[in-house]
């Protein structure tokens, strides 16, 4: 069996490191701008006038209807997928 030499191993340590602090510094920027946007919207929201309010929920409800769709057709497709699995596995007596 081969040891780790020290540089190899300090190597690795390094590259741990690095790759945390990355990830660490990825993460924490995506939550700022998360957290800035929502700070965003919320403006934005609260300096709408009721027509806009109107309009921003008429929007996100056909946006939701649409997904509503979208996820009862593929229930559709699985359920009739399963449906023809077990006719096929059924064998007559």
């Amino acid at each position: 069996m081969s040891s780790l030499t020290p540089q190899a191993l300090r190597r690795y340590i390094w590259t741990g490191a690095i790759t945390a602090i990355t990830a660490t510094g990825a993460l924490y920027g995506a939550g700022l701008k998360t957290r800035q946007e929502h700070k965003h919207e919320k403006a934005v929201a609260l300096e709408s006038s009721p027509a806009e309010k109107l309009e921003q929920l008429e929007a996100a409800k056909v946006k939701l209807l649409r997904q509503k769709a979208d996820l009862q057709s593929k229930l559709d497709r699985l359920a009739t997928k399963a449906r023809d699995t077990s006719h096929k596995t059924q064998s007559p007596i």
